[in-house]
């Protein structure tokens, strides 16, 4: 079990690694790692910095290997040597490092060779990461977003992915005297960026349920309802909840459903955190048969692939194998959420995806599949949202480049579509 933040990180690196794990999977198992929330965020950090960084560390250490050793040695060189690379203090790096590999039984003959190594990439390591390119995209994903938006932006979203990501807030209200008390910035489109928050849940205001974390480019699809109070509104696909307290706090009539009552025990705690209520149903989206609604949110399964800067072992765990299968379920439950409004209702349907498949396409389809469906084009006539992110359809592509100088967004799309 980890005993330091450091110790920690090169689970969590190992769970992704070695198990094909997400990030996001280990929530409630981080809990094992035996670190107050403060060094289990601190390890999360390091963790993510070196997932980030991975092929840059990768290319700096290998010059000074023989041969390759076992995976959880090169996590142990990657973690030390981004630290390193970085501006990490050499002794305390280092000497963590060796007192590790010591430690394990199949690593302990490693030791010398991680020192050995570990002291030349201190010494050389930092001027050989400042020459190495950012790092791409594996090819199962960068060929079709390279033919989608072209090879300069692909670059300029791995550059964005790269730096990684601020923390961003939805707040209650008055998000200006938010942003002056939490020391962040007002974002034109109304969320509250944070540049180094710390551990999220010791800032002014977590436990009252004043804001929660939600990213800017996530915080705008059900801003495209428009006034919602006293309607009643389905969010299909709930958790963890960000777009559910949205609406709980706009006043909307909520039904949270989602088919996961782990991840809906999220929702659970952020309703109780903020003191917002909704009706949350645990339940197969395509076999829910509830309402009529006045609005139906589905922020539909998908790649995910919009989140990386947020998550950069998603590409290192999938594969683009799932797409198709994802392709298919979208456009099911696009369908199912039609029945379930009432005449002239709304369907706000919206992917964390870069990938037009999953976003455009499926609009497109819809529109052939559903006579008298049409896309409504105003919907997103919101302060901050720049004319480039508008889509050809009447829709919203936002991209991980867009405010590249603020710390980018999430990529996403989002469509509103009423019949008649």
């Amino acid at each position: 079990m980890a005993a330091t933040a450091r110790a920690g990180a090169l689970w969590l690196l190992g769970q992704v690694l070695a198990e094909g794990r997400l990030l996001s999977e280990l929530t409630g198992t981080a809990q094992h790692l035996r670190l107050d929330p403060a060094e289990r965020a601190r390890a999360q950090r390091l963790a993510l910095e070196t997932l980030r960084g991975l092929e840059k560390a990768d290319r700096v250490v290998k010059p000074y290997l023989r041969k390759m050793p076992p995976l959880a040695v090169r996590n142990v060189l990657r973690l030390a040597t981004v630290e390193l690379c970085q501006g990490g203090d050499a002794h305390g790096v280092v000497n963590e490092a060796v007192a590790h590999v010591r430690r394990g039984k199949r690593t302990a003959a490693y030791g010398g060779m991680v020192n050995a190594v570990l002291r030349k990439v201190a010494l050389e390591g930092p001027a050989k990461w400042a020459e190495l390119r950012v790092p791409h995209l594996p090819k199962w994903l960068r060929q079709p977003l390279a033919e989608a938006w072209g090879g300069a932006t692909v670059a300029a979203m791995e550059a964005v992915h790269f730096a990684g990501a601020p923390l961003d807030l939805t707040v209650k209200s008055d998000a200006r005297e938010w942003a002056a008390r939490l020391g962040g910035a007002l974002l034109p489109t109304g969320s509250v960026r944070l540049t180094a928050p710390g551990q999220v849940s010791a800032l002014p205001g977590f436990e009252r349920g004043d804001w929660w974390v939600q990213d800017a480019a996530a915080a705008l699809p059900v801003r495209g309802l428009g006034e919602v109070a006293g309607l009643s509104v389905l969010d299909m696909c709930a958790a963890p909840g960000g777009k559910t307290l949205q609406l709980a706090a706009g006043g909307a009539d909520v039904t949270a459903l989602d088919i996961s009552e782990g991840r809906l025990a999220r929702v659970h705690e952020n309703l109780a955190r903020t003191g917002l209520s909704a009706a949350v149903v645990t339940a197969d989206a395509l076999a829910f048969a509830g309402g009529p609604f006045d609005a139906v949110v589905l922020d539909a399964p998908c790649s995910a692939t919009g989140t990386i800067r947020r998550h950069p072992d998603l590409p290192l765990v999938q594969r683009g194998e799932a797409i198709g299968g994802l392709i298919e379920l979208q456009a099911a439950l696009l369908d199912h959420a039609l029945t379930l409004l009432k005449p002239g209702g709304r369907l706000l349907y919206c992917t964390c995806s870069l990938l037009p498949d999953e976003g455009e396409c499926q609009i497109e389809a819809a529109l052939a599949r559903h006579e008298g469906l049409r896309v409504m084009p105003g919907a997103f006539d919101l302060p901050g949202v720049a004319p480039d992110w508008r889509s050809d359809d009447g829709g919203l592509r936002l991209r991980p480049d867009y405010w590249a100088e603020r710390g980018g967004m999430d990529g996403f799309y989002m469509a509103c579509l009423t019949r008649g």
